[in-house]
C-alpha cells in the first residue's frame, strides 16, 4: 500500500509537470485562415528564415522554436514530434505547382508552413500525453507496467483500453519490449486521443 501511495504521488507530480496552457501554445503556432494569423504566420516564416531563401530547413525550424517562438522549454527539446511534423509539412505541397515544383524536398516552403504549425501543435500534444505515461526514468519509451498504470488516464482520453496487454503488443510494432514515440504517435492518431485538459484544438478546413 505504501508503494502503490508513493507510486500516485510521482505520477501526480509527473502530471502536473507535464501540464501546459494550451490557450496560449495554440495561439504562438498561428494556423487559422484568418488575416491576422496570415500575417502571424508570413513573419514567424521571415524571422525562421535565416538565409532569406524562401525555404526552411529542419534546422532553421528547430532554431526557430528555440529561439523565437517561446514556447514550453520541454517541447522545443522535443525532437521526435518536431521531425515528425517537419516531415508531414515538407511532404503536403510535393504536388503543387508553382516555383517550388522542383526544390528540394527537404525544406518547408511558404505554402507548407501552415501545415507545419497545425503538425507541430498535433505532435505536441501527443508528446505531452507519452511524457505523461513515461514515468519510470523518463527514458523516452514506455514500457508494459507504465502503459498498465496509465490505462485510467489513456480512458479519460477518450480511448477504452480492454485488454492492456494485448493492447501494449499491438501498439508495440516491432516487438522490441518497448513502446517508442512514433509507435504510441500512429496509435493515437488513429484512436483520436485528446488531453482532457488541452484547449480542444481543432485545425480550421
Amino acid at each position: 500500500l505504501k508503494l502503490q501511495f508513493l507510486y500516485f504521488i510521482v505520477h501526480q507530480k509527473h502530471i502536473m509537470a507535464a501540464s501546459y496552457d494550451w490557450a496560449a501554445i495554440t495561439a504562438l503556432l498561428p494556423s487559422g485562415r484568418s488575416e491576422a494569423d496570415r500575417k502571424k504566420r508570413r513573419e514567424l516564416f521571415k524571422a525562421m528564415d535565416g538565409n532569406g531563401s524562401g525555404l526552411l530547413s529542419l534546422a532553421e525550424v528547430d532554431g526557430g522554436l528555440q529561439n523565437i517562438i517561446p514556447l514550453p522549454e520541454d517541447f522545443f527539446r522535443a525532437k521526435k514530434p518536431i521531425m515528425r511534423a517537419f516531415q508531414h509539412a515538407k511532404k503536403s505541397g510535393k504536388s503543387r505547382g508553382g516555383k517550388w515544383k522542383n526544390r528540394d524536398d527537404d525544406y518547408v516552403d511558404p505554402r507548407e508552413f501552415r501545415v507545419l504549425m497545425i503538425s507541430l501543435r498535433q505532435m505536441f500534444e501527443v508528446w505531452a500525453m507519452f511524457e505523461r505515461i513515461d514515468t519510470g526514468n523518463h527514458d523516452h519509451k514506455l514500457d508494459l507496467e507504465e502503459f498498465k498504470a496509465a490505462v485510467p488516464m489513456i480512458e479519460t482520453w477518450g480511448y477504452k483500453v480492454k485488454d492492456p496487454k494485448k493492447e501494449f503488443k499491438k501498439i508495440d510494432k516491432n516487438g522490441g519490449g518497448d513502446i517508442m514515440f512514433d509507435e504510441f504517435l500512429e496509435w493515437a492518431l488513429k484512436n483520436k486521443l485528446d488531453l482532457e485538459d488541452d484547449d480542444d484544438f481543432e485545425p480550421e478546413a
